[in-house]
Protein backbone atom coordinates (compact mmCIF):
# COMPACT_ATOMS: atom_id res chain seq x y z
CA UNK A 1 0.00 0.00 0.00
CA UNK A 2 1.95 3.50 -1.00
CA UNK A 3 1.63 5.72 1.97
CA UNK A 4 0.43 8.80 1.43
CA UNK A 5 2.80 12.16 2.46
CA UNK A 6 0.75 14.24 5.79
CA UNK A 7 2.77 17.28 5.23
CA UNK A 8 3.24 19.27 2.53
CA UNK A 9 6.72 19.36 1.12
CA UNK A 10 7.38 15.88 1.93
CA UNK A 11 7.48 14.39 -1.59
CA UNK A 12 11.04 15.36 -3.48
CA UNK A 13 9.49 15.84 -6.99
CA UNK A 14 5.98 16.59 -7.91
CA UNK A 15 4.20 15.78 -5.20
CA UNK A 16 1.04 17.86 -4.74
CA UNK A 17 0.41 21.78 -5.94
CA UNK A 18 -0.24 22.63 -2.43
CA UNK A 19 3.68 23.41 -2.39
CA UNK A 20 2.66 26.43 -4.02
CA UNK A 21 0.66 27.75 -1.52
CA UNK A 22 2.01 26.51 2.01
CA UNK A 23 5.99 26.45 3.41
CA UNK A 24 7.21 21.99 4.11
CA UNK A 25 5.58 21.34 7.08
CA UNK A 26 1.83 22.63 7.05
CA UNK A 27 -0.54 19.69 7.44
CA UNK A 28 -2.14 18.97 4.59
CA UNK A 29 -5.98 18.56 3.71
CA UNK A 30 -7.92 15.32 3.65
CA UNK A 31 -7.88 13.56 0.13
CA UNK A 32 -10.72 13.61 -2.01
CA UNK A 33 -11.59 9.86 -2.82
CA UNK A 34 -15.70 10.51 -4.39
CA UNK A 35 -18.71 12.70 -4.43
CA UNK A 36 -22.69 12.46 -4.96
CA UNK A 37 -25.31 14.49 -4.38
CA UNK A 38 -24.13 17.26 -1.72
CA UNK A 39 -21.64 15.29 -0.08
CA UNK A 40 -17.93 14.14 -0.69
CA UNK A 41 -15.93 11.33 0.83
CA UNK A 42 -12.24 11.24 1.45
CA UNK A 43 -9.84 8.37 1.67
CA UNK A 44 -10.22 7.30 5.04
CA UNK A 45 -13.93 7.11 4.15
CA UNK A 46 -14.81 10.33 6.24
CA UNK A 47 -18.09 11.95 4.84
CA UNK A 48 -18.50 15.83 4.54
CA UNK A 49 -21.58 18.12 3.25
CA UNK A 50 -19.94 19.93 0.32
CA UNK A 51 -21.57 23.50 2.14
CA UNK A 52 -20.06 25.86 -0.45
CA UNK A 53 -20.31 23.40 -3.62
CA UNK A 54 -16.50 23.89 -3.67
CA UNK A 55 -15.64 27.08 -4.58
CA UNK A 56 -19.17 27.83 -5.50
CA UNK A 57 -19.14 25.55 -8.76
CA UNK A 58 -20.97 22.22 -7.92
CA UNK A 59 -24.54 23.69 -8.56
CA UNK A 60 -26.08 20.30 -9.54
CA UNK A 61 -24.05 18.22 -7.07
CA UNK A 62 -21.45 15.49 -7.78
CA UNK A 63 -21.67 12.35 -9.94
CA UNK A 64 -24.80 13.78 -11.61
CA UNK A 65 -25.96 10.68 -14.15
CA UNK A 66 -27.10 12.50 -16.65
CA UNK A 67 -24.09 14.80 -16.81
CA UNK A 68 -21.41 11.61 -16.74
CA UNK A 69 -23.79 9.93 -19.56
CA UNK A 70 -22.66 13.03 -21.34
CA UNK A 71 -19.35 12.87 -20.93
CA UNK A 72 -19.24 9.22 -21.38
CA UNK A 73 -20.76 9.66 -24.84
CA UNK A 74 -19.02 12.56 -26.34
CA UNK A 75 -15.68 11.56 -24.65
CA UNK A 76 -16.12 8.76 -27.18
CA UNK A 77 -16.80 10.60 -29.67
CA UNK A 78 -14.53 13.70 -30.26
CA UNK A 79 -12.94 15.63 -27.80
CA UNK A 80 -11.09 18.41 -29.44
CA UNK A 81 -12.00 20.27 -32.52
CA UNK A 82 -9.73 23.80 -33.26
CA UNK A 83 -12.31 26.44 -33.38
CA UNK A 84 -10.84 28.50 -36.42
CA UNK A 85 -11.60 24.91 -38.17
CA UNK A 86 -14.67 23.26 -37.32
CA UNK A 87 -17.82 24.04 -35.33
CA UNK A 88 -19.78 21.34 -33.59
CA UNK A 89 -23.43 20.61 -32.80
CA UNK A 90 -22.93 20.72 -29.30
CA UNK A 91 -21.47 24.13 -29.13
CA UNK A 92 -24.07 25.68 -31.23
CA UNK A 93 -26.42 23.94 -29.32
CA UNK A 94 -25.08 25.45 -26.06
CA UNK A 95 -24.47 28.49 -27.08
CA UNK A 96 -28.69 29.12 -28.30
CA UNK A 97 -29.57 27.27 -24.40
CA UNK A 98 -27.52 29.34 -23.08
CA UNK A 99 -28.94 32.81 -24.82
CA UNK A 100 -31.85 31.50 -24.69
CA UNK A 101 -31.68 31.10 -20.92
CA UNK A 102 -30.17 34.27 -20.34
CA UNK A 103 -32.63 36.40 -22.40
CA UNK A 104 -33.37 39.44 -24.27
CA UNK A 105 -30.05 41.19 -24.75
CA UNK A 106 -27.87 38.43 -24.53
CA UNK A 107 -27.63 36.98 -28.18
CA UNK A 108 -24.19 35.98 -28.81
CA UNK A 109 -21.76 33.91 -26.23
CA UNK A 110 -18.13 33.26 -26.70
CA UNK A 111 -17.00 30.22 -24.52
CA UNK A 112 -13.57 30.02 -22.66
CA UNK A 113 -12.24 27.54 -19.65
CA UNK A 114 -13.07 29.85 -16.81
CA UNK A 115 -13.98 33.04 -15.36
CA UNK A 116 -10.66 34.69 -15.32
CA UNK A 117 -10.44 33.60 -19.26
CA UNK A 118 -14.13 35.23 -19.35
CA UNK A 119 -13.22 38.13 -17.96
CA UNK A 120 -10.23 38.51 -19.46
CA UNK A 121 -12.41 37.98 -23.03
CA UNK A 122 -14.89 40.98 -22.13
CA UNK A 123 -12.18 43.15 -22.00
CA UNK A 124 -10.84 42.65 -24.98
CA UNK A 125 -14.15 42.54 -26.75
CA UNK A 126 -15.00 45.84 -25.05
CA UNK A 127 -12.07 47.43 -26.87
CA UNK A 128 -12.53 45.95 -29.90
CA UNK A 129 -16.13 47.19 -30.06
CA UNK A 130 -14.79 50.75 -29.58
CA UNK A 131 -12.51 50.47 -31.83
CA UNK A 132 -15.01 49.29 -34.34
CA UNK A 133 -16.90 52.11 -34.18
CA UNK A 134 -14.97 54.72 -34.27
CA UNK A 135 -13.55 55.36 -30.43
CA UNK A 136 -10.65 54.23 -30.10
CA UNK A 137 -10.19 56.76 -27.18
CA UNK A 138 -11.70 54.83 -25.23
CA UNK A 139 -9.65 52.16 -23.26
CA UNK A 140 -9.77 52.69 -19.40
CA UNK A 141 -12.06 50.25 -17.44
CA UNK A 142 -12.94 50.87 -13.74
CA UNK A 143 -13.81 48.35 -10.97
CA UNK A 144 -14.69 48.24 -7.27
CA UNK A 145 -12.89 47.75 -4.28
CA UNK A 146 -13.08 45.71 -2.97
CA UNK A 147 -13.70 42.89 -5.92
CA UNK A 148 -12.71 39.64 -7.21
CA UNK A 149 -12.78 38.89 -10.74
CA UNK A 150 -9.94 36.05 -11.28
CA UNK A 151 -6.06 35.45 -11.72
CA UNK A 152 -5.01 36.61 -15.00
CA UNK A 153 -3.26 39.52 -15.22
CA UNK A 154 -5.95 41.32 -16.87
CA UNK A 155 -8.52 40.15 -14.40
CA UNK A 156 -5.78 40.98 -11.40
CA UNK A 157 -6.32 44.66 -12.96
CA UNK A 158 -9.81 44.70 -12.42
CA UNK A 159 -9.95 43.04 -8.65
CA UNK A 160 -9.81 45.33 -6.08
CA UNK A 161 -7.42 44.14 -3.33
CA UNK A 162 -4.26 46.26 -2.20
CA UNK A 163 -2.78 42.83 -1.13
CA UNK A 164 -2.31 41.79 -4.13
CA UNK A 165 -1.81 44.86 -6.11
CA UNK A 166 0.84 45.23 -3.32
CA UNK A 167 2.85 42.30 -5.70
CA UNK A 168 1.41 42.54 -8.82
CA UNK A 169 0.74 46.47 -9.24
CA UNK A 170 4.16 46.43 -11.43
CA UNK A 171 2.95 43.56 -13.65
CA UNK A 172 -0.56 44.55 -14.42
CA UNK A 173 -2.22 47.76 -15.77
CA UNK A 174 -3.77 50.50 -13.52
CA UNK A 175 -7.70 50.50 -13.02
CA UNK A 176 -9.41 53.04 -11.05
CA UNK A 177 -11.42 51.55 -8.09
CA UNK A 178 -14.96 52.88 -6.31
CA UNK A 179 -16.26 52.16 -3.46
CA UNK A 180 -18.87 49.07 -3.07
CA UNK A 181 -22.14 50.43 -1.27
CA UNK A 182 -22.03 48.18 1.71
CA UNK A 183 -24.80 47.79 3.86
CA UNK A 184 -23.80 46.18 6.77
CA UNK A 185 -20.63 47.86 8.37
CA UNK A 186 -21.12 51.58 6.95
CA UNK A 187 -18.91 55.16 6.94
CA UNK A 188 -19.92 57.43 10.23
CA UNK A 189 -23.22 60.27 9.62
CA UNK A 190 -24.34 57.38 6.49
CA UNK A 191 -27.04 55.45 6.23
CA UNK A 192 -27.32 52.42 3.57
CA UNK A 193 -29.21 54.74 0.84
CA UNK A 194 -27.09 57.73 1.66
CA UNK A 195 -24.01 55.75 1.47
CA UNK A 196 -25.45 53.42 -1.94
CA UNK A 197 -25.62 57.26 -3.44
CA UNK A 198 -21.88 58.01 -2.21
CA UNK A 199 -20.64 55.30 -4.10
CA UNK A 200 -22.75 55.80 -7.24
CA UNK A 201 -21.27 59.61 -7.33
CA UNK A 202 -17.85 57.87 -6.89
CA UNK A 203 -18.24 56.42 -10.59
CA UNK A 204 -19.37 59.43 -12.28
CA UNK A 205 -16.93 61.22 -10.48
CA UNK A 206 -13.95 58.65 -11.49
CA UNK A 207 -15.58 59.04 -15.11
CA UNK A 208 -14.99 62.49 -15.25
CA UNK A 209 -11.90 62.25 -13.37
CA UNK A 210 -10.48 59.86 -15.78
CA UNK A 211 -12.19 61.55 -19.29
CA UNK A 212 -15.47 60.59 -19.99
CA UNK A 213 -13.84 59.79 -23.79
CA UNK A 214 -11.77 57.78 -22.81
CA UNK A 215 -13.51 55.05 -20.25
CA UNK A 216 -14.41 52.19 -21.85
CA UNK A 217 -16.27 49.92 -18.73
CA UNK A 218 -17.15 49.68 -16.07
CA UNK A 219 -17.96 45.93 -14.14
CA UNK A 220 -19.10 44.33 -11.18
CA UNK A 221 -20.72 41.48 -9.73
CA UNK A 222 -23.80 41.86 -9.16
CA UNK A 223 -24.87 40.05 -5.81
CA UNK A 224 -21.00 39.69 -4.43
CA UNK A 225 -18.80 36.98 -3.76
CA UNK A 226 -16.21 36.09 -1.57
CA UNK A 227 -14.51 39.85 -1.63
CA UNK A 228 -17.99 41.19 -0.11
CA UNK A 229 -19.52 37.82 0.91
CA UNK A 230 -22.60 37.82 -0.87
CA UNK A 231 -23.08 41.99 -0.61
CA UNK A 232 -26.28 42.71 -2.01
CA UNK A 233 -26.84 46.33 -3.59
CA UNK A 234 -29.23 48.27 -2.24
CA UNK A 235 -32.33 49.40 -3.99
CA UNK A 236 -31.94 51.95 -7.03
CA UNK A 237 -28.01 51.49 -7.17
CA UNK A 238 -27.99 49.48 -9.91
CA UNK A 239 -30.38 51.52 -12.03
CA UNK A 240 -28.44 54.50 -11.03
CA UNK A 241 -25.38 52.77 -12.14
CA UNK A 242 -26.92 52.40 -15.70
CA UNK A 243 -27.74 55.64 -15.75
CA UNK A 244 -24.36 56.73 -15.37
CA UNK A 245 -22.46 54.34 -17.71
CA UNK A 246 -25.22 55.38 -20.37
CA UNK A 247 -25.17 58.77 -20.27
CA UNK A 248 -21.19 58.86 -20.55
CA UNK A 249 -21.01 56.10 -23.26
CA UNK A 250 -19.49 53.41 -21.22
CA UNK A 251 -20.04 49.78 -21.50
CA UNK A 252 -21.61 48.25 -17.97
CA UNK A 253 -20.43 44.26 -17.50
CA UNK A 254 -21.76 41.95 -15.11
CA UNK A 255 -19.37 39.17 -13.47
CA UNK A 256 -21.40 36.04 -13.15
CA UNK A 257 -18.90 34.34 -13.11
CA UNK A 258 -20.15 33.14 -9.26
CA UNK A 259 -23.89 34.64 -9.10
CA UNK A 260 -25.12 33.18 -12.68
CA UNK A 261 -26.44 30.33 -14.00
CA UNK A 262 -29.14 29.82 -11.94
CA UNK A 263 -27.22 30.27 -8.41
CA UNK A 264 -29.50 33.59 -7.05
CA UNK A 265 -33.21 32.61 -7.81
CA UNK A 266 -33.10 33.60 -11.35
CA UNK A 267 -30.82 32.33 -14.54
CA UNK A 268 -28.82 35.69 -14.18
CA UNK A 269 -28.49 37.47 -11.43
CA UNK A 270 -29.22 40.73 -13.71
CA UNK A 271 -32.58 39.00 -14.47
CA UNK A 272 -33.33 40.76 -10.36
CA UNK A 273 -32.94 44.28 -11.57
CA UNK A 274 -34.25 44.15 -15.40
CA UNK A 275 -34.06 48.48 -15.36
CA UNK A 276 -30.47 47.89 -14.90
CA UNK A 277 -29.17 45.62 -17.38
CA UNK A 278 -25.96 45.50 -18.61
CA UNK A 279 -24.19 45.41 -21.65
CA UNK A 280 -22.27 42.23 -21.27
CA UNK A 281 -22.20 39.17 -18.80
CA UNK A 282 -19.44 36.64 -18.04
CA UNK A 283 -20.16 33.19 -16.58
CA UNK A 284 -18.51 30.40 -15.61
CA UNK A 285 -18.11 28.03 -12.34
CA UNK A 286 -22.08 27.01 -12.18
CA UNK A 287 -22.23 26.98 -15.85
CA UNK A 288 -20.20 23.43 -16.28
CA UNK A 289 -21.19 22.88 -12.36
CA UNK A 290 -17.43 21.77 -12.22
CA UNK A 291 -17.85 18.89 -14.58
CA UNK A 292 -15.28 20.23 -16.54
CA UNK A 293 -13.77 23.81 -17.22
CA UNK A 294 -15.74 26.18 -18.83
CA UNK A 295 -16.65 30.06 -18.72
CA UNK A 296 -18.59 32.20 -21.07
CA UNK A 297 -19.36 35.90 -22.07
CA UNK A 298 -22.22 36.87 -23.22
CA UNK A 299 -23.07 40.04 -25.67
CA UNK A 300 -25.58 41.63 -27.62
CA UNK A 301 -25.73 41.45 -31.54
CA UNK A 302 -25.03 44.79 -32.62
CA UNK A 303 -21.39 44.43 -30.47
CA UNK A 304 -20.36 40.98 -31.80
CA UNK A 305 -21.26 42.32 -35.32
CA UNK A 306 -19.50 45.87 -35.35
CA UNK A 307 -16.36 43.63 -33.91
CA UNK A 308 -16.62 40.70 -36.58
CA UNK A 309 -17.87 43.69 -39.43
CA UNK A 310 -14.60 44.41 -38.76
CA UNK A 311 -12.34 41.81 -39.69
CA UNK A 312 -13.50 39.75 -36.17
CA UNK A 313 -12.66 38.99 -32.59
CA UNK A 314 -8.78 39.29 -32.47
CA UNK A 315 -8.41 36.84 -29.63
CA UNK A 316 -9.16 33.25 -28.61
CA UNK A 317 -7.77 30.05 -26.70
CA UNK A 318 -6.76 27.08 -27.18
CA UNK A 319 -9.50 25.12 -25.73
CA UNK A 320 -12.60 27.92 -26.85
CA UNK A 321 -15.26 26.34 -27.99
CA UNK A 322 -14.09 22.45 -27.59
CA UNK A 323 -16.93 20.08 -27.81
CA UNK A 324 -16.33 18.10 -24.83
CA UNK A 325 -16.85 20.84 -22.63
CA UNK A 326 -20.15 22.09 -25.07
CA UNK A 327 -21.51 18.72 -24.50
CA UNK A 328 -21.05 18.62 -20.77
CA UNK A 329 -22.59 21.74 -20.58
CA UNK A 330 -25.56 21.03 -22.32
CA UNK A 331 -25.76 18.18 -20.43
CA UNK A 332 -25.46 20.31 -16.93
CA UNK A 333 -27.73 23.41 -18.19
CA UNK A 334 -30.35 20.31 -19.65
CA UNK A 335 -30.52 19.20 -15.66
CA UNK A 336 -30.90 23.02 -14.31
CA UNK A 337 -34.59 23.02 -16.92
CA UNK A 338 -35.08 19.59 -15.92
CA UNK A 339 -35.37 20.07 -12.21
CA UNK A 340 -36.02 23.58 -12.12
CA UNK A 341 -32.95 24.36 -9.98
CA UNK A 342 -33.57 28.49 -10.58
CA UNK A 343 -37.04 27.95 -8.97
CA UNK A 344 -35.20 25.50 -6.19
CA UNK A 345 -32.45 28.15 -5.79
CA UNK A 346 -35.10 30.87 -4.71
CA UNK A 347 -37.19 28.52 -2.35
CA UNK A 348 -34.09 26.47 -0.94
CA UNK A 349 -32.90 29.96 -0.17
CA UNK A 350 -35.50 31.22 1.89
CA UNK A 351 -35.32 27.77 3.85
CA UNK A 352 -31.43 28.25 4.32
CA UNK A 353 -31.47 32.11 4.92
CA UNK A 354 -34.28 31.52 7.78
CA UNK A 355 -31.67 29.07 9.48
CA UNK A 356 -28.84 31.58 9.18
CA UNK A 357 -30.58 34.53 10.74
CA UNK A 358 -31.43 31.74 13.36
CA UNK A 359 -27.69 31.37 14.31
CA UNK A 360 -26.67 34.64 14.24
CA UNK A 361 -29.44 35.42 16.68
CA UNK A 362 -27.86 32.45 18.90
CA UNK A 363 -24.19 32.69 17.90
CA UNK A 364 -21.58 35.36 19.92
CA UNK A 365 -19.48 35.33 17.02
CA UNK A 366 -22.00 35.77 13.56
CA UNK A 367 -22.76 39.71 13.31
CA UNK A 368 -24.53 39.49 9.74
CA UNK A 369 -26.55 37.38 7.15
CA UNK A 370 -26.85 38.42 3.84
CA UNK A 371 -27.54 36.94 0.07
CA UNK A 372 -29.94 35.88 -2.38
CA UNK A 373 -31.33 32.85 -3.64
CA UNK A 374 -28.23 30.25 -2.58
CA UNK A 375 -25.74 32.74 -2.96
CA UNK A 376 -25.50 33.52 1.30
CA UNK A 377 -23.22 34.07 3.51
CA UNK A 378 -22.24 34.90 7.32
CA UNK A 379 -20.53 37.73 8.41
CA UNK A 380 -17.89 36.72 12.18
CA UNK A 381 -17.29 39.52 14.07
CA UNK A 382 -15.58 39.84 17.23
CA UNK A 383 -18.11 42.37 18.97
CA UNK A 384 -21.81 42.43 17.98
CA UNK A 385 -22.68 45.60 18.68
CA UNK A 386 -19.35 47.55 17.82
CA UNK A 387 -19.12 45.56 14.76
CA UNK A 388 -15.82 44.92 15.55
CA UNK A 389 -13.76 42.48 13.40
CA UNK A 390 -11.42 40.15 14.78
CA UNK A 391 -7.78 40.71 14.62
CA UNK A 392 -6.36 40.35 10.81
CA UNK A 393 -3.81 37.69 12.15
CA UNK A 394 -6.49 35.52 13.40
CA UNK A 395 -7.90 34.55 10.15
CA UNK A 396 -11.25 33.71 10.99
CA UNK A 397 -12.61 32.08 8.23
CA UNK A 398 -9.38 29.72 7.73
CA UNK A 399 -9.92 28.60 11.54
CA UNK A 400 -13.50 28.14 10.90
CA UNK A 401 -13.33 25.64 7.69
CA UNK A 402 -10.90 23.92 9.85
CA UNK A 403 -13.53 23.08 12.76
CA UNK A 404 -15.90 22.46 9.92
CA UNK A 405 -13.71 19.45 8.39
CA UNK A 406 -13.47 17.33 12.07
CA UNK A 407 -17.11 18.34 12.14
CA UNK A 408 -18.20 16.91 8.65
CA UNK A 409 -18.46 19.84 6.48
CA UNK A 410 -16.74 21.41 3.96
CA UNK A 411 -16.19 25.02 3.87
CA UNK A 412 -14.63 27.90 1.52
CA UNK A 413 -13.77 31.18 2.09
CA UNK A 414 -10.95 33.63 0.69
CA UNK A 415 -10.38 36.96 2.34
CA UNK A 416 -10.16 39.97 0.74
CA UNK A 417 -7.10 42.35 1.27
CA UNK A 418 -6.23 39.91 4.30
CA UNK A 419 -8.97 40.61 6.04
CA UNK A 420 -9.67 44.14 5.88
CA UNK A 421 -13.48 44.33 4.87
CA UNK A 422 -14.64 41.81 7.47
CA UNK A 423 -14.33 37.78 7.61
CA UNK A 424 -16.94 35.90 5.69
CA UNK A 425 -17.87 32.91 5.24
CA UNK A 426 -20.08 31.45 2.08
CA UNK A 427 -22.56 29.41 2.19
CA UNK A 428 -23.39 28.45 -1.08
CA UNK A 429 -24.62 24.32 -1.37
CA UNK A 430 -25.68 22.86 -4.60
CA UNK A 431 -28.83 23.88 -5.61
CA UNK A 432 -29.99 20.31 -5.43
CA UNK A 433 -29.69 20.57 -1.94
CA UNK A 434 -33.43 19.28 0.27
CA UNK A 435 -35.06 20.82 3.27
CA UNK A 436 -33.65 17.76 5.28
CA UNK A 437 -29.88 18.20 4.09
CA UNK A 438 -30.16 22.30 4.50
CA UNK A 439 -31.30 21.41 8.44
CA UNK A 440 -27.86 19.47 8.64
CA UNK A 441 -26.30 21.81 7.24
CA UNK A 442 -27.12 24.58 9.78
CA UNK A 443 -26.34 22.19 12.23
CA UNK A 444 -22.71 21.31 11.36
CA UNK A 445 -22.16 25.17 10.73
CA UNK A 446 -23.49 25.97 13.93
CA UNK A 447 -21.75 23.37 15.99
CA UNK A 448 -18.12 24.59 13.68
CA UNK A 449 -18.93 28.17 14.90
CA UNK A 450 -19.37 26.85 18.56
CA UNK A 451 -16.27 25.39 18.38
CA UNK A 452 -14.45 28.54 17.23
CA UNK A 453 -16.10 30.84 19.60
CA UNK A 454 -14.85 28.79 22.37
CA UNK A 455 -11.36 28.29 20.76
CA UNK A 456 -11.55 32.11 21.02
CA UNK A 457 -12.68 32.34 24.79
CA UNK A 458 -9.50 30.11 25.25
CA UNK A 459 -7.57 32.31 23.51
CA UNK A 460 -8.67 35.12 25.72
CA UNK A 461 -9.81 37.30 22.78
CA UNK A 462 -13.32 39.22 24.12
CA UNK A 463 -15.97 38.19 22.11
CA UNK A 464 -19.95 39.05 22.32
Amino acid sequence: MTIQPRTVGDTPKGGSILGFYAPKGTPRPPQLDRGQGVYLWDNDGKRYLDATSGAVVANIGHDNPAVVAAMQAQAAKVSFAPLGFFESRDSIELANNLCGLAGDGFDRAFFVSGGSEANDSAMKLARQYAVAIGQPGRHKFIARNPSYHGATLGATALTGDAHSHSIFSAIVPHVPKVPVPWTYRLPDGHSVATYAEVCADALEETILREGSQSVLAFILEPVGGLSTGAAVPPPGYLERVREICDRHGVLLIYDEVMSGAGRTGAFLAAHHWPQARPDMVTLAKGLAAGYTPLGAVLAPNHIVDAVAGQGGFVHGHTYSTNPFSAAVANAVLGEVVRQDLVTRAREMGAVLMEHLQGIAQRSPIVGDVRGVGLLTAIEMVANKKSKRPFPAAFNAPKRLSEHGLQRGIALYNRRANLGEFGDFQMVTPPLTISVAEIDELASLLEASLQDLADEITKAGLPIG
